[in-house]
């Protein structure tokens, strides 16, 4: 399949552009490139192709991958007829991106895309057919794991969730490593607990996070020094900060829709 991806060298798009010549999934020579900087001499070891502009994309393209921002959207100049066009933009919705006249397709790649273990769930748009949906799980084959989303809405909770990559691990290290500094811990050994804490621990729910729960609960009845954690935690007002987080992302989402906003 011919790809295209715009903002192709960006962080997420190099990444996916990257992955999928890895693993064979595009060729060189069907994988093409717009940026705002134009060509480079090679794209992390392969040649491909370079588009000029956003009609010149779609000429080389059978799918266009819109990895670009989203305020960049307003004049970006896409008149996609007849092709998928899988999107990776946060709050840019169907009915906004329906403008490029294609088959639409909205996913949520993070950061993890880099090392392959992102988890991308993904919607799909009026007129997509099971070939298109084939071709979205194979592309984000690529970067992990995905699945099939049956309500628009739902694209703007995992954008607030899985989207989110490590950024409440990373708040929860600080923090971490903040306390450890206090109690005079050298940093550098400061920041390996919060590494081990963080990284190591969470390694014991990989393929099991339904366990969660259960585990949560073993660590309450052991009635120890993780407990007094946990307990003095979830007094303080943990869980509501997670969740108040969760929903002002997924509203700062929703009301990046064009739609919700004014022209000026």
């Amino acid at each position: 399949m011919r790809v295209g991806i715009a903002g192709g060298t960006g962080w997420l798009g190099f990444a996916l552009g990257r992955r999928l010549l890895d693993d064979r999934i595009v060729a060189p020579s069907d994988l093409t490139i717009l940026n705002r900087s134009g060509p480079r001499a090679d794209y992390a070891g392969y040649r491909v192709g370079w588009a000029a502009d956003p009609k010149d994309l779609v000429q080389r393209s059978d799918i266009i991958i819109l990895s670009i921002r989203p305020e960049t959207w307003r004049t970006f100049d896409l008149d996609a007829s007849g092709k998928l066009v899988l999107s990776f933009m946060a709050g840019i919705d169907c009915a906004d991106l329906a403008r490029c006249k294609g088959r639409i397709v909205r996913a949520v790649p993070n950061a993890a895309a880099e090392i392959g273990a992102s988890y991308s769930p993904w919607y799909a748009g009026p007129g997509i057919t099971d070939a298109d949906k084939s071709a979205v799980t194979r592309i984000l084959s690529s970067v992990g794991t995905s699945d099939e989303l049956e309500d628009e809405k739902q694209v703007d909770v995992m954008t607030a969730l899985p989207g989110s990559g490590a950024a409440y691990p990373a708040l929860m290290a600080v923090a971490m490593f903040e306390y450890a500094k206090s109690q005079d811990v050298p940093p550098d050994i400061a920041w390996r607990a919060a590494e081990g804490a963080i990284c190591g621990g969470a390694a014991l729910l990989s393929g099991r996070i339904s366990n969660a729960p259960a585990l949560l609960a073993a660590y309450h009845d052991y009635r120890g020094t993780t407990a007094a954690g946990l307990c003095a935690a979830q007094e303080s007002g943990f869980d509501a900060s997670i969740t108040n987080a969760l929903s002002a992302a997924t509203r700062k989402a929703r009301d990046m829709s064009f739609r919700n906003q004014s022209d000026d």
